[in-house]
């Protein structure tokens, strides 16, 4: 088992890699296309993705369009949170509009100065 001052310093010693880590610059993410490819990949694209801030979330209904150009209506909504003079959408959930899925989804929205930005895919 460790000793306690062993495990202290260890610590201490990984605080400025960590302090040293560079920001991530979300104004540099690129406009937000329509439409863009899935981050569940399979050659699904992501339709009708408009983001609206309101309050503490940001949401849109959106359609995932498979390669054969089946349709499912979707909705999903991200806590929004104050970032670089912007609203950063993150922490997404989604849900289809007939009930029969759900989830969470990995991608990111960045809103400045009436600008929606994608994370980098």
């Amino acid at each position: 088992m460790p000793r306690p001052a062993v495990f202290a310093f260890c610590v201490l010693l990984a605080l400025p890699a960590a302090a040293e880590a560079p920001t991530e610059d979300f104004g540099a993410w690129p406009p937000l296309r329509d439409p863009f490819p899935s981050t569940g990949g399979g050659g699904i694209m992501i339709a009708g993705y408009r983001p609206v801030l309101a309050g503490a979330v940001c949401s849109t209904d959106f359609e995932a369009v498979e390669p054969n150009g089946t349709r499912h209506p979707n909705t999903v909504v991200f806590e929004a949170v104050p970032a670089q003079g912007g609203i950063l959408c993150t922490n997404g959930r989604w849900r289809s509009l007939t009930g029969d899925a759900s989830g969470t989804t990995s991608f990111r929205v960045f809103i400045r100065d009436g600008v929606v930005r994608g994370q980098p895919l």
